[in-house]
């Protein structure tokens, strides 16, 4: 599934990278912890996360990550904006909390197993 497929079916705000909602989906991830989704996340996978500091961007190019929802409405700094953009990386927001954006994931066939 594409970003932009995930974005229209849940709603979310697109706050950078537009340019990168056609690239696929192949699972996804949800964890607040930096260094747990650098162990454990997978290229394509899209991240769920209530952080909005610059770190998870440098997380997402690592892991080369579709994308970041970040959950509860919170909004990234511009700090964060910036550097999402200069990576390439999409920033979506939603008002969800993470357990309701990731059921409404797996339900479109968006899995963590593969």
């Amino acid at each position: 599934m594409k970003l932009e497929e995930v974005v229209a079916k849940t709603g979310m705000k697109v706050e950078t990278a537009h340019e990168k909602l056609d690239c696929e989906v192949s699972g996804g991830y949800a964890s607040d912890l930096l260094s747990d989704v650098m162990a454990n996340s997978r290229e394509g996978d899209v991240w769920v996360t209530l952080q909005v500091h610059p770190n998870i961007i440098a997380v997402a190019t690592l892991k080369d990550l579709a994308g970041i929802i970040i959950v509860q409405g919170k909004k990234p700094d511009e700090e964060t904006i910036k550097k999402a953009q200069q990576e390439g990386v999409p920033l979506l927001v939603t008002e969800h909390q993470s357990f309701e954006i990731a059921g409404k994931l797996y339900q479109m066939g968006i899995s963590g197993m593969r």
